[in-house]
């Protein structure tokens, strides 16, 4: 396992330990990164119309486009860091 890949899955053991629940808007970046960082671009059918909170999440992971998984994986990292720091 490469050392970022560690990091990665501390800062994903991390996040369930934070003392307060962050903005929707956080959590959807979080989200969409970890999804990029662990599956890699989007992929799968969208969710419906009335699936509001499905529909955000698949958007947000939508909007980081082709970025590569390490880079997805950093952004996560230093994101959760700013979060716990």
């Amino acid at each position: 396992m490469s050392d970022l890949q560690a990091q990665f899955e501390q800062a994903a053991e991390s996040v369930k330990q934070l003392a307060e629940r962050p903005d929707n808007d956080t959590l959807l970046q979080l989200y969409a990164l970890y999804k990029q960082g662990s599956e890699g671009p989007v992929s799968g059918p969208k969710p419906g119309f009335f699936d509001f909170v499905g529909t955000a999440k698949y958007e947000a992971w939508a909007k980081l486009g082709d970025m590569s998984r390490e880079e997805a994986q950093k952004r996560y990292i230093e994101l959760v860091r700013k979060l716990t720091g």
